[in-house]
């Protein structure tokens, strides 16, 4: 597998004889084209190629039978874990957690930390995705490893980092992945915090979640106050970073949206007021919110056996309650013109770095979506939900070559994204992108 590599001057090419694959919701394609990628990483000229201007030492990649599309954006991910089972936070006495708090935040641990994610991200390049959003973090990693790879120090793809997500004390993500608060005024500082960490993401747990609940009930608990969240956004917007809001219930969804929160994570079924709030959100920061349904960590947990996934009771039962919400929420957003954006919350049970094409498919075969608008929803409507759709998400002059090439048009079958032949990110190619697989969870993963 090709891991994320060191600095590396870029150099002009061209991919010729190429259908572009361009993202949009009706799945247009173009065909016999060229597209022209400089030297600073930049898409420079997308024309046919009888009419293509090729400089004098680009390096000529035909693509005769291929298609170029504009490169996946994951907009819900976590790299502290690969995507096998996490076991539930029951059996955890407060010594265990405590033992294991410091060993994540010892220097020992701290490297391994960075070992890890650094893994994880190359998987995910490999596997297509140019742009990631991390959702939780064990501390500032992901800021850490982002740096790098602005500073030309590694290749890789674009990322926002959340670090610590917020949450109330014990609640969903505390004490490994959040920071916790118990007020406005201590929402709003804990947020300047991670600010002054570095982070150009936050998120908040508008609820309880399914993976850390100690009993059954607990996923979609109304957890962190509407006054709360508000303060959050208010502090985040005013250095125009987005808030994304862990919500599984109307009550946490409704309490999210009317705080500001840009994007909700999960969801739950619908109601006019809350399709009103996506649409027109006066207190987000850039007037709408969007949704990521992220099916990918709720389909699995109640699609497969609780024996096979290796889940407890309590986990299994929360799933049950909140996933047909989730899938509701997805198709009553694409119902009702909500921008729906794809983000798999890798790394949780069952859901590999590997995998963003599934949440693609799930999009396709359970919220109604066609192919075209799924892989649509993966790259152009992410891109503007995330704030990049002046730098990515298409196949466009002046954007950052942010490319995958394949086999088929995704815009027909999704599923060819399971297997790029070729990644450029911002302009640099990673050649034969391989990933290593879990045959055991794939094969589960298959079977519904």
């Amino acid at each position: 597998m090709g891991r994320l590599q060191g600095r590396k001057e870029r150099e002009p090419f061209v991919l010729e004889h190429a259908s572009i694959a361009t993202g949009d919701e009706q799945g247009t394609v173009q065909k016999d084209m060229s597209v022209l990628v400089s030297a600073d990483g930049r898409i420079e000229q997308v024309c046919p190629t009888p009419l293509a201007y090729v400089p004098s030492g680009y390096h000529r990649i035909n693509a005769t039978g291929k298609f170029v599309a504009p490169g996946l954006i994951n907009a819900h991910t976590h790299l502290f874990a690969d995507g096998k089972p996490l076991s539930g936070g029951t059996d955890l006495s407060p010594r265990v957690v405590d033992a294991a708090l410091k060993v994540v935040h010892s220097p020992a641990g701290r490297v391994l930390m960075d070992a890890r994610i650094k893994g994880n991200v190359s998987t995910l390049l490999n596997s297509g995705v140019t742009t990631i959003r991390t959702l939780g973090d064990v501390g500032y990693e992901a800021v850490r490893l982002r740096d790098k790879i602005d500073a030309d120090e590694l290749t890789g793809p674009r990322m926002l980092a959340a670090g610590p997500l917020l949450a109330i004390p014990g609640g969903h993500g505390d004490p490994f992945i959040a920071l916790s608060c118990s007020s406005p005024e201590e929402a709003r500082r804990r947020t300047r915090e991670n600010l002054d960490h570095g982070v150009n993401a936050i998120k908040v747990a508008a609820t309880g979640g399914v993976t850390d609940a100690t009993k059954l009930g607990e996923a979609g608990s109304p957890q962190m106050t509407e006054e709360e969240m508000a303060a959050v956004c208010d502090e985040a917007h005013e250095f125009g970073v987005l808030v994304a809001a862990h919500a599984q219930s109307p009550e946490g969804v409704k309490a999210a949206l009317k705080a500001g929160v840009d994007t909700i994570e999960h969801g739950s079924a619908l109601d006019d007021e809350m399709i009103g709030l996506f649409l027109d959100n006066p207190r987000s920061l850039r007037g709408f919110s969007a949704l990521d349904p992220t099916l990918s960590a709720g389909l699995p947990l109640v699609k497969i056996s609780q024996q096979e996934l290796g889940i407890s009771d309590i986990v299994r039962g929360n799933s049950e309650l909140v996933v047909d919400g989730m899938v509701k929420s997805a198709k009553q957003a694409h119902e009702n013109g909500i921008a729906v954006g794809v983000g798999t919350d890798t790394g949780m049970t069952f859901v590999p770095q590997y995998s963003t094409w599934r949440e693609l498919d799930y999009l396709v075969r359970y919220a109604d979506f066609t192919p075209a608008q799924a892989f649509h929803a993966a790259t152009q409507v992410n891109a503007r939900n995330l704030g990049f759709d002046n730098v990515t998400g298409s196949v466009d002059t002046g954007k950052d070559a942010d490319l995958i090439v394949l086999d088929e048009d995704p815009a027909k079958n999704v599923r060819t994204l399971a297997d790029p032949k070729l990644v450029i990110v911002r302009g640099k190619p990673v050649w034969r992108p391989e990933v290593k697989h879990f045959e055991e969870i794939d094969r589960l993963l298959d079977s519904f």
